[in-house]
């Protein structure tokens, strides 16, 4: 792989991975802290400020548990990835050069720098991402009131 867009797409793969890893590690220390929480509130408390305490701990052992799975449906996006090579329609795994931005459809993980260029990671049901998916190379469309060609498709 001695093409330097394809090593890019390797890097931002690599950043999407990096992202999703971290938000799984995250969710996952919210539900731990979240139930050793609930735990303490059960040895220490009674009445209603025990089941206060419980109710607010179940709420966020809840909230981690949807970010968590979440996350993990997103890792499994990339997991599912097609292999980084070049295509002629934009699809998951692109990178998307435009005249206005540059896009890597696969999850959205938000704005990344590779060498001091700013790419996009985003998901293929976002707004743009919907209106990039099958293009190809020189197609235009209105994005946000501005006119946005595919320049090349990596």
């Amino acid at each position: 792989m001695n093409d330097p867009k394809l090593k890019i797409k390797q890097k931002l793969f690599a950043l999407c991975h990096s992202f999703i890893e971290e938000r799984i590690a995250t969710a996952k220390t919210a539900i731990e802290m979240a139930q050793n929480s609930a735990n303490e509130e059960t040895k220490s408390s009674a009445g209603d400020k025990y089941e206060t305490g419980r109710a607010m701990a179940q709420l966020e052992i809840e909230k981690g548990t949807v970010q968590l799975s979440e996350a993990l449906k997103q890792k499994q996006v990339l997991d599912q990835m097609p292999p980084a090579i070049e295509t002629s329609t934009v699809r998951l795994g692109s990178l998307v050069y435009t005249n206005e931005e540059n896009y890597y459809l696969s999850i959205p993980a938000g704005k990344m720098e590779i060498d001091a260029i700013t790419y996009y990671a985003i998901s293929s049901a976002s707004p743009i991402g919907a209106m990039l998916m099958g293009q190809g190379p020189g197609t235009s469309f209105t994005f946000n009131k501005k006119e946005i060609v595919i320049e090349k498709i990596v």
